[in-house]
């Protein structure tokens, strides 16, 4: 995901185009792109979860994400929109019933990707766990391939860490642990920064550096804010937020 990293390559892509567009005063997103983050080690990155003390559920809410249907936000920057979407749906995976959120994303007004994610939290810690997504990419209007998708039980695909309920500094987690497809992990470089947005300015935000496994050369960077979640991602900022009507 944007938010649970699967559109690394198209974002870099996307970015190149956007850098050369760019004025020459330096931008919010500009100083992210650039910030001289110490290097990620292959090791110490955790990809083993304890669910025994948990009582998983598909609604809830940590300091930085909000898994209620209904909410959504939406990212802008460039010729490209993201929004992502709290559904009413639920879906069982690896026996798990998980919430499905979507995430559509738009590239000059035309639809490039659609996937579902599928999350439930942890009612006693407040961890958000990440089980899975289908994934839809297009190109002229018609489905092109699924790539990136994958459910935790399948393949030897397992259950990710999507966003701790309690972060601190230098937490390195996998998000994403499905072998030979996605590889996603989240370093928290820091929690105090303040963010300024088309939404709104933000204090006390979570900053992370996300890439994958089978390209640690990738990094991209992404801000969050309490009582909201994603408000950056790259040169993508927060247009708005909140909740909607059900359809």
């Amino acid at each position: 995901m944007n938010i649970f990293s699967n559109k690394t390559a198209t974002l870099m892509m996307g970015i190149g185009f956007l850098l050369s567009g760019c004025a020459n005063s330096p931008t919010q997103a500009d100083i992210i792109l650039n910030d001289p983050n110490p290097n990620q080690s292959d090791s110490e990155w955790q990809e083993e979860f304890d669910f025994s003390n948990c009582t998983l559920s598909t609604k809830g809410t940590n300091d930085y994400f909000i898994l209620e249907p209904g909410f959504q936000f939406v990212l802008e920057g460039g010729n490209e929109v993201l929004a992502i979407t709290v559904l009413d749906d639920t879906i069982e995976i690896d026996g798990i019933l998980t919430r499905v959120v979507e995430e559509r994303e738009w590239r000059n007004e035309e639809l490039i990707e659609v996937s579902r994610n599928f999350f439930a939290i942890c009612e006693e810690t407040k961890d958000i766990y990440y089980y899975g997504e289908d994934v839809d990419m297009y190109s002229g209007g018609e489905i092109a391939s699924h790539s990136g998708a994958w459910r935790a039980g399948v393949d030897h695909a397992r259950v990710g860490l999507l966003m701790p309920g309690t972060a601190v500094v230098d937490m390195k987690y996998y998000q994403e642990i499905a072998p030979g497809v996605a590889m996603a992990r989240a370093e928290v470089l820091n929690l105090d920064q303040e963010f300024s947005t088309p939404a709104g300015d933000f204090s006390n935000t979570l900053k992370t550096q996300e890439g994958t496994a089978l390209n640690p050369l990738e990094k991209e960077f992404k801000t969050y804010a309490p009582g909201i979640g994603l408000i950056q991602d790259q040169r993508l900022l927060l247009a708005k937020y909140g909740f909607i009507d059900s359809e």
